[in-house]
């Protein structure tokens, strides 16, 4: 089964095994979504998810970040990983939405990426969840990782991964691709022990037989 022909198998199935699949970040706005993918750098959705209510609660406006008390700010973010280079970049990142858009989060790529701590990863969760745009691919740890499992690439970069899984999968799915893979990486097919045997997409997957024989020999 060729990469294209896998994909547009995945894109059929992947929705019937996971028909509840969204962003599992936390987030009533495209301000809350902007921060909360900011701070899930490196960090658990869980763990950001833990933070977030009080956070949400004390700063409303792009501008009760801009104008935070930078220590104070690094103190309710202590609990997630880099929190202090977090901090510095929601403060800067509002500052320029206070000072070029209006205090609200624009809805172009282009515009997004020159936020300070944003990428295009961050971009494309904000643009596809907040707005509803599919204008890429999130390739997260587990996109990253079911990808090559799957046979969809070789490619271990994601930003070379990205522009092969907008090749394969139609556009009007890239937001939901990104979703089904990620739950399936967390509930089904972890980085070190992949449930194989019960795995939803075991036909479909190229590393079935692979892991399988690794298993066997463990056993035995």
């Amino acid at each position: 089964m060729t990469p294209a022909a896998r994909a547009k198998a995945l894109c059929e199935i992947l929705p019937r095994i996971y028909p509840g699949a969204h962003c599992e970040l936390n987030f009533s706005n495209p301000l809350e979504l902007l921060v909360a993918t900011i701070l899930s750098a490196q960090c658990t959705d869980v763990q950001v998810n833990k933070v977030t209510p009080a956070l949400f609660k004390k700063y409303r406006t792009a501008r009760d970040y801009a104008g935070a008390d930078p220590a104070g700010l690094e103190h309710d973010l202590r609990a997630i990983g880099l929190y202090r280079a977090k901090a510095k970049n929601i403060r800067a990142c509002c500052r320029l939405l206070v000072d070029e858009h209006q205090g609200k989060v624009p809805e172009t790529m282009d515009a997004l990426v020159r936020l300070p701590g944003v990428g295009r990863k961050t971009a494309n969760v904000v643009l596809g969840n907040a707005f509803g745009q599919n204008v890429g691919v999130v390739v997260d740890t587990h996109v990253a990782r079911l990808s090559a499992r799957l046979g969809l690439t070789k490619e271990t970069d994601p930003k070379k991964i990205e522009p092969v899984l907008m090749r394969l999968v139609p556009q009007k799915h890239w937001t939901l691709f990104s979703h089904w893979l990620i739950f399936h990486g967390r509930r089904r097919c972890k980085a070190l022990n992949p449930n194989c045997p019960n795995c939803e997409i075991k036909m479909l997957c190229p590393s079935f037989a692979k892991f399988m024989k690794l298993k066997a020999k463990k056993i035995g």
